[in-house]
């Protein structure tokens, strides 16, 4: 199920990257007392009174500036706004109300989007008068708020998530695979939609960005259920964006929260550029089972090494996604596509694969017996036992003595003598310690 979201936008310097972390409880955005330094938007997870949401921090938009990369900012604004389904329009109570707030509140009201006034910087009581005049902007009751000292974020909070959607129940039966195609603009994603149903069921074309929305297109092949959902390059009122690489990241992420499994789609002609990493990277974190779609094979001038060197490479970008199969194949010519659905069939059934705890824990006790935890300070790390707690992605609890002693690198050493029992083919695997007496 997609989480709904939420976007921070205002003019420059107003506050909003200090509030994207205090919302979302982690430093993802630089805070720089310097107009311009979010650059693009920054996007994190979070949550408040057991909603769960997406957030979008812009870059602050800057209405009459000429200068290509303040044009850039408020390019990647409009989008988080006709993006989001809630916005926190930020203002600073110290400058009062200025003519850039004024144009940005002109364009939440063309967005048509609810809106929350939050007056940043009241910093101490006699600050609060100051939020009266923002009433002049005509989106209702401001929330004044403090980013240095973490104040009024609660009521901000309150009246964000009030004004987001109800949670939509997953419309497809559980046995149905849903597949998203994700992917930076023009690499072919539509193409493979069409490939695979045999039919010209999505609009086509060599322009980036021509897919509006993500569309979802359900299908059945050898008794097997599956949903295809396309994601959205960027077109926005019939212009196509310059740089629309940047500009793919929030919709690839709303189909991959919805998605069992991820193809991230790459253009076997132009190669990995670092888009794609951040677009993977999503599916990773998301813990979503992957595979890695060379598309456009082709056009690539081959020889009997390429298509190695080629694997070669996307393991050496993809560092943190070793697991994901590659699959090379032309959407044009259907080279190769008869490899695709059996791999997702694959990868889908690891995602969801679940391991006796009696065999899991005799991998995890060899593994400790041939490598025992390293000691520190005196103090070794005892691993008692573990589970599997959950699926899609697998999720391993480790109960320990100690659970600050577990070690990356030892949770690492666990984790590959898991996957050489049970490779757990195109999906992350999830591992967590916890002190054996928390369930005594």
């Amino acid at each position: 199920m997609a989480r709904p979201v939420i976007a921070i936008v205002g003019r420059p310097n107003v506050g909003k990257s200090t509030i994207f972390n205090r919302i979302i409880g982690d430093r993802l955005a630089i805070v720089e007392d310097k107009p311009g330094v979010t650059r693009d938007r920054i996007y994190g997870t979070g949550e408040w009174n057991g909603q769960s949401f997406s957030v979008i921090d812009t870059g602050g938009i800057e209405i009459d500036g000429e200068d290509q990369m303040l044009r850039l900012i408020r390019m990647q604004a409009e989008l988080a706004i006709e993006e989001a389904d809630a916005i926190i329009f930020m203002v600073d109570a110290k400058a009062g109300i200025t003519n850039a707030d004024e144009e940005v509140s002109q364009m939440l009201y063309r967005s048509g989007k609810p809106v929350v006034l939050a007056v940043n910087k009241v910093d101490n009581l006699q600050r609060m008068d100051d939020i009266y005049e923002f009433y002049a902007l005509g989106f209702g009751d401001p929330v004044g708020i403090s980013g240095a000292h973490g104040t009024g974020i609660g009521d901000l909070l309150d009246a964000a998530v009030a004004k987001l959607p109800p949670a939509e129940e997953e419309e497809y039966d559980e046995d149905v695979i849903k597949v998203a195609l994700i992917g930076r603009p023009n690499v072919g994603k539509s193409s493979l939609v069409n490939a695979i149903l045999g039919e010209e069921r999505v609009i086509v074309s060599d322009v980036a960005g021509t897919t509006r929305d993500a569309i979802d297109t359900p299908f059945e092949r050898d008794g097997q259920k599956y949903v295809l959902i396309d994601t959205a390059g960027m077109r926005k009122r019939g212009k196509v964006y310059e740089t629309t690489e940047k500009y793919s990241v929030m919709r690839a992420m709303k189909a991959i929260e919805r998605a069992d499994v991820a193809l991230i789609v790459i253009n076997g002609e132009e190669g990995i550029i670092e888009q794609d990493k951040h677009i993977a990277g999503y599916a990773h974190e998301n813990g979503k089972a992957s595979v890695f779609v060379v598309n456009k094979w082709d056009v690539v001038e081959k020889d009997d090494k390429t298509m190695q060197h080629f694997e070669n490479m996307i393991r050496d970008h993809f560092l943190f996604m070793t697991y994901a199969p590659v699959v090379f194949l032309s959407a044009k010519t259907k080279s190769r596509l008869n490899r695709l659905l059996p791999v997702v069939n694959r990868v889908a059934e690891q995602h969801a694969m679940r391991i006796p705890t009696h065999v899991l824990n005799d991998i995890v006790m060899d593994a400790v017996s041939i490598n025992p935890p390293p000691t520190d300070k005196g103090r070794r790390l005892k691993v008692n036992y573990a589970t599997q707690v959950g699926v899609k992605p697998p999720t391993i609890l480790i109960f320990v003595n100690e659970p600050e002693m577990m070690h990356f690198s030892y949770e690492r050493y666990l984790e590959n003598k898991i996957r050489a029992a049970f490779p757990f083919e195109g999906t992350p695997l999830r591992l967590f310690s916890r002190r054996k007496s928390d369930q005594e």
